[in-house]
């Protein structure tokens, strides 16, 4: 793995494929190893930003992921380029397809009960050669996630996918990572939702020319609300920029 980092509003980034990411993971993975990655994006950064608590979370994580066209352009202005974007949809279904080819079991914790039955029908059939160690909604009490813990230390899975959002989901997996035995844990987001079949991803043409954050404002207009954290991100790269 490359171990270059490449520090973006201070928060540290490995620079490496998305390809090297994968073989990296399997390797934990087999190794049987606890592994904590953040798939980070501009807004994430921004929540960062603002919320030093937030920062140290994400800062302990064992790899951050640029996932977003917006971290791999402020890395070229800041004249480190970084091999390539992964995006975290992009990197749990390579890890689907990996987990698929070689009986290996994955955790789904998140998102709402509906959305969880139509994501593991999908999964069942997709990725046949899966071991589903179980699934699991976001809204639980303390009660209900202790013994979610309890769970997921019984099966031993090696992938938990985390599905709660930012920055709930980086901060339960640090909460709680010490209470696991192993496993590889991210933070996917809203992955669940386009696994389902709920969301769309952005047609191919879209993702190809890093249209795909534009493609989602479109498509939801609810996040409109988010574009003032890309237009401060893009000030904080071009202020940091002019400072050094």
């Amino acid at each position: 793995m490359n171990d270059k980092i490449i520090r973006i509003l201070d928060v540290p980034f490995n620079n490496i494929t998305k390809k090297e990411c994968v073989n990296e993971i399997v390797f934990k993975a087999n190794e049987e190893e606890k592994y904590f990655i953040v798939t980070a994006n501009p807004e994430i950064l921004m929540i960062a930003y603002d919320d030093i608590k937030y920062k140290h979370t994400i800062q302990q994580a064992d790899c951050i992921l640029p996932d977003g066209i917006g971290i791999v352009m402020a890395a070229k202005l800041n004249k480190e380029p970084m091999s390539e974007r992964v995006a975290g949809f992009d990197l749990m279904t390579d890890l689907l397809r990996v987990a698929n080819s070689n009986r290996m079991s994955c955790f789904f914790f998140g998102a709402d009960q509906a959305v969880n039955q139509s994501l593991i029908k999908n999964i069942e059939s997709r990725y046949p050669g899966i071991i589903i160690s179980g699934f699991q909604h976001g809204y639980l009490n303390e009660a209900e996630e202790r013994i979610l813990i309890n769970e997921i230390n019984e099966k031993q899975p090696d992938f938990i996918f985390v599905a709660l959002g930012a920055p709930k989901q980086e901060f339960w997996i640090s909460k709680n990572l010490h209470l696991f035995k192993k496993g590889i844990f991210i933070g996917v987001g809203g992955s669940f939702d386009v696994l389902s079949g709920k969301v769309k991803r952005a047609p191919q043409l879209w993702i190809k020319y890093h249209l795909e954050w534009l493609y989602r404002i479109i498509t939801d207009l609810k996040r409109l609300r988010r574009l003032p954290k890309i237009l401060r991100f893009v000030f904080l790269i071009i202020k940091e920029k002019s400072l050094n």
